[in-house]
Order: C-alpha cells, then sequence, then structure tokens
C-alpha cells in the first residue's frame, strides 16, 4: 500500500483532492512500475487539481502530476531494469494517464528517460516541464543562429517555473537576458539569476497600430501568448527568433504578418510533450551541463503532497514563484 493524491467527482459534479493509501493492484496498465521519490507543480498541474479539471482530465478517479523522477521498481522493458534511475514527463501523463502525485507510479517505458548522469531525481523536478520546456527553447532559438553578443534576449513570465529556468540558462550561457515581470518584488529574484535589465510588463501588454517598433532583441523565450507576443514579434531585430512556450496571457494573436515579411523573423513553437526520445535526451544532457545548479536550488520551494491542492490554485493566479519540488514520501 501507499499513499497517492487522488481527484474524485463529488455529488454536484466538481472534483476535489484526498490523500489516500491505495495498492498497486489500482495502478493502471504499463510495462515500467516506478517508485517515485520527487514530483513538481506546473501550470498544467494546477489545472488538473481544479474542481472542473481544467478541461484536461477526462476519467476519474484520477492522480494528477504532470511530472515525476525516481528509481525503477520493476520493469518488462528491456530498456529499464530494477534499480535505475529515471525521469518522466509528459505523454499526457497526469492528465490522461495516472501521475507523480503518489508513491508509485506504472507507465509505458517509452515514456521515460534515464536520468543524466549529474542530477539528483530532486534536481530532476526543480527542472520538471518548466525547465524542459526552457531548455528545448533555448535549443531552438540557437538552432536558429541565436549567439551571445547579438544583443539582449527576452525572457516573458520571467518569474514563472518556465521564465526562471530560461533566464539562468542563457545567463549561464553568456546571454544579455531580460525579464519581464508584472511583480516588482520578483526583481532581485531575476538579477540572481543573471537578468541584466528588468522590463515592466505595462511596458509590453498593450497592442500598438505599429506592425515594427525599433529592433531591440535578438531572441525571446515567451510564455505569455497574447498581445504581448504580438508586441515583442514587432520589436525582433532582423532575423531573430520567437520560442512561444505558453499563453498565460492568452491563446489569440492580434499580431501582422509584416515582422515575419520584412524582418525575416521567426516564430518557433515549443511543444514538450509528445518531444521524440532523442530531442529528449539532448535537452536533459544539455540541462545537466548548462543549468546552474546553485541558481536552480535557490528557485526552489519544498512541497508535500498535503500542500498540492493550494499550490495548484497559486499557481493559476501567477502566485507560484520559480520551481516547487515536492517530496512524495514526506
Amino acid at each position: 500500500m501507499f499513499n497517492a493524491l487522488i481527484m474524485e467527482k463529488n455529488d454536484d459534479g466538481l472534483a476535489s483532492a484526498t490523500i489516500k493509501e491505495i495498492g498497486e493492484d489500482q495502478l493502471p496498465e504499463g510495462n515500467v512500475t516506478v517508485a517515485i521519490e520527487y514530483s513538481t507543480v506546473n501550470y498544467k498541474d494546477g489545472l488538473c487539481l481544479s474542481a472542473k479539471g481544467g478541461g484536461l482530465v477526462r476519467n476519474y478517479p484520477h492522480v494528477p502530476g504532470i511530472d515525476f523522477a525516481g528509481t525503477v521498481e520493476s520493469s518488462d522493458d528491456d530498456r529499464y531494469k530494477a534499480g535505475d534511475k529515471v525521469v518522466l514527463t509528459g505523454w499526457r501523463v497526469g492528465e490522461m494517464h495516472w501521475g507523480g502525485y503518489a508513491q508509485k507510479a506504472r507507465v509505458n517505458a517509452d515514456w521515460l528517460v534515464p536520468l543524466p548522469a549529474g542530477l539528483t531525481p530532486q534536481q530532476a523536478m526543480a527542472v520538471g516541464t518548466a525547465g524542459f520546456t526552457s531548455m528545448l527553447a533555448v535549443m531552438a532559438l540557437e538552432d536558429h543562429g541565436l549567439k551571445p553578443g547579438q544583443g539582449p534576449v527576452l525572457v516573458t513570465g520571467a518569474a514563472g517555473g518556465v521564465g526562471s529556468v530560461a533566464t539562468a540558462i542563457l545567463a549561464n550561457l553568456g546571454y544579455e537576458v531580460a525579464g519581464v515581470t508584472g511583480r516588482p518584488d520578483t526583481e532581485d529574484y531575476l538579477k540572481s539569476l543573471g537578468a541584466t535589465q528588468i522590463v515592466p510588463r505595462e511596458d509590453l501588454n498593450e497592442t500598438t497600430k505599429r506592425p515594427l517598433e525599433a529592433e531591440t532583441w535578438a531572441g525571446c523565450v515567451d510564455a505569455v501568448g497574447g498581445e504581448m507576443l504580438a508586441r515583442v514579434l514587432g520589436q525582433m531585430k532582423y532575423g531573430g527568433s520567437v520560442s512561444a512556450v505558453g499563453l498565460a496571457g492568452g491563446a489569440g494573436l492580434p499580431a501582422t504578418v509584416i515582422p515575419f515579411l520584412l524582418r525575416g523573423v521567426n516564430l518557433l513553437g515549443i511543444d514538450s510533450v509528445m518531444q521524440p526520445y532523442e530531442n529528449r535526451l539532448r535537452a536533459w544532457e544539455r540541462i545537466a551541463k548548462d543549468l546552474p545548479m546553485d541558481k536552480l536550488e535557490a528557485m526552489v520551494k519544498p512541497a508535500t503532497l498535503s500542500d498540492l491542492p493550494q499550490l495548484g490554485a497559486d499557481i493559476l493566479q501567477g502566485l507560484v514563484k520559480g520551481r516547487v519540488v515536492v517530496d512524495v514520501n514526506a
């Protein structure tokens, strides 16, 4: 028997979370069973923990948690054996399939990645989907020609999970980082991660009738979308790229095609859920090499299973700074 955070529907049709003791026979189908050590909290987790499941959870009872790291307990797949350290992000785990808010999980071996050398399970969950997405975004910018010295790289939603890790990675790689935030109290935090410029959110969250503005940013990791992304596209330097990783500011894009046609700007879509295995390995290896662990530890807030309902509500309101690491055994 082991503990799990179970989401169940109430009589009114809304879901709520309870920590319960369950058995392995209640786990879903899969060919690898993992003893989970740590999980984390992402925006999607907040949606899955909400009363209506954020449109992501279709079947109850349900165990949320889109990320986890731990040790293989048993495996019917030759790629993994008992004792192997593994990490999982994406693949609709925690949404369609029971996830990491439990002390055990049973999953498909194809969804796992070996824990990179030099990373602990705890550090891997300080990274989580947010940090994994950040690394994919940085890699995409580099693959499209971004190099240090070309000018400042903008990070929107910089105090959030994706933004925090992107800021730390970019600064560590030698880029000049400008962080956008709507919370003045996070300025010192962002500077500690390596941001050299703080851009108030109100400077960018209004549309303009001008399709092009002064060429300002060499690259951008955008977690906001909406009007801010439209505004940033018109401020990119010639040939610059934007990695689009989120929609905290809305799914619409009130923009024109002018930046693409006259400045050769690239808008790069970043998906972390269905990334091929080789790309996952490449990203995790880069994380182990290029994300300074002292900066990672500085952005971590520890939590337990009992903290998750409140943290889920907080992250949806933009109240979670940095990264949450959930010790599922505490």
